[in-house]
């Protein structure tokens, strides 16, 4: 279960593989700087017994007490000395010992590459820039010339081991997710996908894919010379690209990455029968990443991104820009005509702090004082015109087409999104009151769910596992036993408001408890899932653990947050990966809190229930949180 993981974790200083992934590339990563890289250690393997504790404390507010007995039964058996607990665990060491990460190639498959349902809103993450003020076409590719250039110049700096190591607490992280952004691709197949890296490879790519009216074409980025084209050869490339691909009724190739995976990995390899579509599709994955040359999406009715944010997550439906994409490249840029401009990104690929740090450091780029290059001769000479992508479309392939039209329309129609900034405080006030701003808004959360629903649910928050070789991201499971007394007794008026106050301090230091043993190594979810891929790995019936009802209880998340802020005003975005889950954005600034809530409502569902509830719900609970901190103060 995969959000962007929580960025305050994360400092980047601007200042100073898979056993399912393809040998497009050599070794991923392979010139990183050492000396740093080599302090990153591996991640350490937790204890079971520790984990199966953990385990049991998070199911108990969420479960019935005779499952609960049940399952601890279970637990107990499991544990027992000399059993087939101890037997995996003990595997599970030794598979540590001989690779650099034992969980992240069973995570990337299991949460990633085995998923069925659609990439869009499911599983990209999205950015949105502040938007631009384009007052026509040549404003808008003036730009985009910039934005390739400066996310050009961010890649020179991964190729070259320059780009600034990030850092969490003083130690360096992990960077070779860096390296699997760029000319990286998601390849459908059938039952699980793969991931093709071409930055290594002995023949890197030279060229990026640009799509303007749903049609693709290959522009090469570096001069005979090897010398980037300056700003100016890619404004006139672009030009050319724009004036060969007027708005036509060209079948919307991309369009089919917008499918479940098991409906687009038939259309690929029906695609792929021709040999003039295998070239193409060839050169769009080869590609260091796409450009998205959007048509303007319907106007905003104010200043929250609304439809910027939905246009970066899914394009807004096949009669705007969801045929505009390969949403399974590692990297799309999208630049529309009416200024709106972002990213998408693959989250099997890298994780959303990675995509966010290259977009810090892109924008950073380009607000740099432009210098006049120098004209090399490669620079004066003529440019090669763009090579336009063609494809063979059978009928076969345009009921594909439509269908995925109707599938991305429905998509877009159903979820629901929310903007909203809580204007009444941010981060200090409550520092002044010393509480981690991340762990109140994550208890607020959970008031508000109970208050709406009269229960306790799961709820995900992610943390980098950054800190270790390979590191992707682990789980912190909000929900506990103490976050569960919190909000049970808060609206009870038979409660005194100092207990109140005592049982959210207890609650917010256990969230902390929980954050601090994710960020180190020591999360429940990725050591179960080691466990569990154990069990096929030495042929071992898969113990009742793991088929127990409250299993399936414990992660099935009916709420995924996670913080994420930027350095540069940026602003992440991320879909429900399932149909029933709410997702959480939100990002704790000085004085005010940014939320973006999303869930899938179809026609007829419960209106008491939905998207603008929760919103209503969480800011009620941080009102009046606020207040029964500071009724406590008065005393």
């Amino acid at each position: 279960m995969l959000r962007i993981c929580s960025r305050p974790l994360i400092k980047v200083n601007m200042m100073k593989p898979c056993s399912s992934m393809k040998p497009a590339a050599a070794t991923l990563g392979a010139g990183r700087n050492l000396t740093q890289q080599n302090r990153v250690p591996s991640l350490p393997v937790p204890p079971l017994k520790q984990t199966c504790e953990l385990y049991l404390s998070f199911l108990e507010p969420i479960v019935e007490v005779e499952e609960l007995k049940h399952t601890k039964k279970l637990v107990a058996e499991f544990l027992k000395a000399g059993g087939v607990g101890e037997k995996l665990q003990r595997g599970l060491e030794r598979k540590a010992c001989n690779t650099e990460n034992w969980l992240t190639d069973d995570y990337v498959k299991f949460e990633y590459l085995d998923r069925r349902k659609p990439v869009v809103v499911h599983s990209n993450t999205g950015m949105i820039l502040p938007k631009m003020k384009f007052r026509n076409k040549q404003e808008q590719l003036r730009f985009s010339a910039e934005y390739i250039m400066a996310l050009l110049k961010v890649k020179t700096m991964i190729d070259n081991d320059t780009l600034p190591v990030d850092y969490m607490g003083g130690k360096p992280l992990c960077m070779k997710q860096y390296d699997w952004v760029l000319s990286s691709c998601r390849i459908p197949g059938l039952k699980t996908d793969s991931l093709v890296f071409h930055a290594k490879s002995s023949n890197p790519p030279k060229h990026i894919s640009v799509v303007h009216n749903c049609q693709f074409f290959v522009l090469d980025v570096y001069n005979s010379d090897g010398a980037l084209l300056t700003v100016d050869q890619l404004y006139i490339q672009l030009e050319r690209i724009c004036d060969s691909s007027p708005q036509t009724n060209t079948e919307p190739i991309g369009i089919l990455t917008t499918q479940d995976r098991d409906i687009w990995s038939r259309a690929y390899g029906s695609l792929i029968k021709d040999e003039a579509n295998k070239e193409s599709l060839s050169a769009i994955e080869r590609s260091i990443f796409t450009v998205c040359l959007d048509r303007a999406m319907p106007p905003e009715p104010n200043e929250m991104r609304h439809n910027g944010i939905l246009q970066m997550l899914h394009g807004g439906g096949s009669q705007y820009n969801s045929g505009n994409r390969w949403f399974d490249k590692g990297l799309q840029i999208i630049i529309g005509e009416d200024g709106t401009c972002g990213a998408n990104g693959s989250h099997a690929t890298a994780d959303g702090t990675v995509c966010m740090g290259m977009g810090d450091h892109t924008v950073a780029f380009m607000m740099k004082p432009v210098m006049k290059p120098e004209i090399t001769p490669s620079a004066m000479g003529p440019l090669p015109v763009p090579q336009k992508l063609h494809f063979n479309i059978t009928p076969q392939i345009k009921e594909d087409i439509e269908q995925a039209k109707q599938h991305i329309d429905k998509m877009a129609r159903d979820l629901k999104l929310k903007v909203t900034v809580f204007k009444h405080f941010g981060k200090n006030v409550l520092k002044a009151h010393k509480i981690s701003p991340d762990a109140f808004v994550q208890m607020a959360i959970q008031l508000a769910y109970y208050r709406m629903y009269q229960q306790c649910c799961s709820t995900f928050e992610p943390a980098s596992l950054r800190m270790f070789k390979l590191g992707r991201v682990a789980a912190i499971h909000s929900n506990s036993r103490a976050s569960a007394t919190f909000v049970k007794s808060f609206d009870d008026p038979k409660i005194k408001n100092s207990e109140k106050v005592d049982l959210l301090e207890k609650a917010i230091k256990a969230h902390k408890l929980y954050t601090n043993m994710a960020v180190n190594g020591q999360a429940i979810e990725g050591h179960l899932l080691g466990i569990r891929m154990q069990t096929v790995e030495e042929k071992i019936s898969m113990p009742e653990i793991f088929t127990d009802a409250s299993f399936i209880k414990a992660f099935d998340y009916q709420i995924s947050t996670s913080q994420v802020t930027s350095m540069t005003d940026c602003l992440a975005c991320v879909g429900p990966e399932t149909d029933t889950i709410y997702d959480v954005c939100y990002s704790v600034l000085s004085d005010h809190i940014s939320l973006i809530v999303s869930r899938f409502e179809p026609p007829n569902t419960c209106n008491e229930k939905n998207v603008e509830h929760l919103i209503k719900a969480i800011m009620d609970a941080l009102l009046d949180m606020r207040t029964m901190l500071e009724l406590q103060q008065a005393v």
